[in-house]
Order: structure tokens, then sequence, then C-alpha cells
């Protein structure tokens, strides 16, 4: 009888001991890092370190995806989540510059770097990425508002980028600077296009025009085209945060106001096919190649070809509903799962901090930083008297002075708005076209 009592006595005091554990990891997997639980996501991460650290991490794209999802999940949260940080694109921020910084100081190991380089150069994930998202959002778009999108934001590009230009002589000047070195050194590769579409090109024509080799033009234009890029992703953040507190100055991805004053938009939340989500997949990547195809027979950049392309079949109404359906929540997909993991792979391979601090100055951050904010006020003065959304029409037009497709990446995902991708597209490409020959023509001038 006292054997039994003593029993339940035992029993009794160990269960506060486990309601106690079972609270705790209730909390525990409540508490999420993204959309993961806690714990869930530490045992990912610690998978992905050990087979890191014993180089068994595979150098494909498996292995490149585990490590840029891993950081870009991490990364992302944590910028939705510190103070002020989350209110100039935190998220963006982050998943750009820490991976750059962990390069920088050698803390991330060989097998990682490769399978991320093999992800982000071999299989080419930023184009695939553009591709989806422009293809899918151009297909979901109103097609009345993306023929008056393309139409108007010229204007407030191309007088942004006079204004900027003329912005960052002046400040230049008055810091001293040489105005011929501010143009094509500092200004010139922050409006460029990027690195590969426009540095790279730039560095073999300046090399042919003055002599030497055109990596050492790499060097020194690399650092204001980071550096651009970092201020035009901090301006979409705090713009993306004007909108919120002003809505009747956001259109919320969209870029033209209708003409009665009231949104128009053709996407509606429907049940998700995912077959349709697969047909979408191959007319994103067929329209890329159409862009590959023309680019070889008509000397016009790829991916303008691309945008283009797929206007002028969604103008046409040529593709059924159902495909553009299938292509748009693709796009989604892509954009609400990717995009930090992206934005890791690129400042791991693409946001190169040793050259930017051999260079940089206060005087020469502050040149580029007055190259930018003009080009983002002006855009969003013009984008007002043009009837257009001055937030939106703002940010579009700032992404000409950020680093090609990952500038636009990381100015759209700073300010919620990656369904500006094809606008974006357009004016980085084309803006960034025409400053490349423009500038290789007035430099061959000045020599």
């Amino acid at each position: 009888m006292n054997t039994k009592t003593n029993l339940e006595a035992v029993t009794d005091s160990e269960l506060p001991i486990q309601n106690n554990i079972k609270s705790l990891w209730e909390k525990l997997m409540k508490a999420k890092i993204g959309v993961l639980p806690l714990p869930l996501y530490i045992v990912l991460a610690a998978i992905i370190l050990t087979a890191s650290v014993y180089n068994t991490l595979p150098a494909d794209m498996i292995g490149g995806f585990a490590v840029i999802m891993i950081l870009g999940i991490l990364l992302g949260d944590l910028g939705q989540r510190i103070p002020i940080l989350k209110e100039i694109g935190g998220p963006a921020i982050l998943a750009l510059l820490v991976p750059s910084i962990l390069v920088f100081l050698n803390v991330i190991n060989t097998s990682s770097m490769e399978a991320v380089t093999t992800l982000m150069k071999t299989s080419n994930f930023l184009y695939f990425y553009i591709s989806c998202l422009v293809v899918g959002s151009i297909l979901g778009m109103n097609r009345k508002m993306l023929i008056q999108g393309f139409t108007r934001m010229f204007v407030p590009l191309i007088v942004g980028t006079v204004l900027a230009v003329v912005a960052g002589m002046l400040v230049g000047l008055l810091f001293g600077y040489d105005l011929q070195h501010t143009f094509f050194y500092i200004v010139v590769p922050i409006i460029g296009g990027g690195i590969g579409e426009g540095i790279l090109p730039l560095s073999i024509a300046y090399s042919s025009i003055l002599g030497g080799s055109a990596e050492s033009f790499v060097s020194q234009m690399i650092p204001a085209a980071v550096i651009g890029n970092i201020f035009a992703v901090v301006s979409a953040g705090l713009m993306m945060r004007l909108g919120e507190k002003k809505k009747h100055l956001s259109g919320n991805g969209k870029l033209v106001k209708s003409e009665d004053g009231n949104e128009v938009h053709e996407e509606k939340e429907k049940v998700i096919d995912f077959s349709l989500m697969g047909a979408g997949l191959l007319i994103a990547c067929t329209f890329f190649i159409v862009g590959t195809l023309g680019q070889k027979f008509i000397g016009v950049p790829g991916p303008v070809i691309m945008i283009l392309f797929a206007t002028l079949i969604k103008c046409l109404k040529v593709m059924p509903h159902k495909m553009e359906d299938g292509a748009h929540n693709l796009y989604k997909f892509i954009s609400t799962s990717l995009t930090w993991p992206l934005m890791v792979g690129l400042g791991m391979l693409y946001i190169p901090l040793e050259d930017v601090v051999k260079i940089v100055t206060p005087a020469y951050v502050i040149v580029c930083a007055s190259v930018v904010f003009v080009m983002i006020l002006s855009g969003y003065f013009v984008g007002k008297l043009m009837k257009m959304y001055p937030v939106d029409a703002a940010i579009v037009t700032g992404c000409h002075s950020g680093l090609g497709g990952t500038g636009d990446v990381a100015i759209l995902s700073a300010s919620k708005r990656m369904a500006l991708m094809p606008f974006a597209q357009v004016a980085t490409r084309i803006g960034g076209v025409s400053t490349v020959i423009l500038a290789s023509l007035l430099l061959k001038l000045l020599s």
C-alpha cells in the first residue's frame, strides 16, 4: 500500500517537469527563422555547416542552394526585425553586405564558395530568377497599364540621368575632384548598368583609348558602382516607407495611375495549379532563349529583347490566360521564396569589398550619394508630373544607379516592389548601354 503511494508521489512530482519541457518545446517550435521553426533551422544549418567543413557539400546546385538559402532565410528575417534598419530595406542590405563581409574576412570556406559559384555563375541562377520575374510579371499585368508604363518611364529616366550626372560632377568639383575623373570614374560606373554589362565593357573601351590593362580600370570603377548600389537600396527602402505613410503617392508595384484615378489590376487570387507553374517555367526559359537568339542576330542585349517580346505577346493577347496564370504564379513563388537567398549569392560573388576599401574616402562616398539621390528625387517629381505614382517612378528610375540585374533585385526587394522588374530591367539595360556607348565616344573625343 505504501509502495503504491510512493510511486504515485514520484509520478506526480515528475508532471510539472514534463509540462515545463513540453511548454518550452512548444515555445521553441513557435519561434521561427523566416518560415522555419527555430529547432528545425538549427538542425538544417548544422548539417550544411558540417558538410561544408568536411568538404562533402556538393559543388553543384544542391550545395549552392543549401548555402544561400540557409543564410538568406536568416539574414532576411533579421533585416525585418532590426529597428530602423527594417525601415530602409534591412533584409536586402543584410543579405547583400553580410555575405560580402564574410568573404572579405575569409570566413566562408572553399567548399561553400565553390557550390555557390557553380549555382550563380555556371548555372546562371541570376538570369533564371530575372527571367521568371520579368515574364511572369509582364504576363500578369494589366495590358493598358503595361503599355502606359513603358511609354512614360523614359521621361523621368532621361531627366534623372542628366540631373544625376550634373549633380555628381558639381559635388565632385566641390570636393576637389577633377571633372573628367568624376564623370568617367565615379558617375559613369554608377549609371553604367552594373559590372558585367557596364564596367567590364567600359574597362575594355578605356583600355583601348587610354592604354594600360583593362583590369586596372575595373578596380577604379567598381567601388563607385557598389557604393551607388548601396545608396540606391537604402533610398528604395525610404521610398517604400513614404509610400506606406502617404498611400496616394504609391502604386505598390504599379507605375501608372489609371485615367479615372482608380487602381486597375488583373491579378486575382486563384487556386494555384502546379502543372501550370511548370508551364510558366517553360515559358520563362523560352522567352529568355528568344532574347539570346535576338542578341546574336540584331545585337540588342538579350534581356531587353526578352522584355519586348513578352510585352508584345501580352499586348497581342496571343498567350492563353491559363498560361499567363502559370507564369504569374511562378513569378510569385520565385519572388517570395528565393529573393533573399539570391542576394546572398550576389553578395558573396559580386560585391567585392576589397576593391571598395582601397579607394573609398568620405568625399568619394558623398559624390556617389549625390548621384543616386538626385536620380531618385528627379524620378519622383517628374513621375508625379507624368501622372505616374511618384514613389514607384522614383524606385524604377533609381534602378539606373544600381548594379545591373543584381541592383534591380536588391532595390526592388528593399522596396517590396518586385512587380516593377520589367520596368527596372529596361531602365538598367537601355540606360546602361546608352551610358557605356556615350561615355566611350566622349572619352575618345577628349583624348
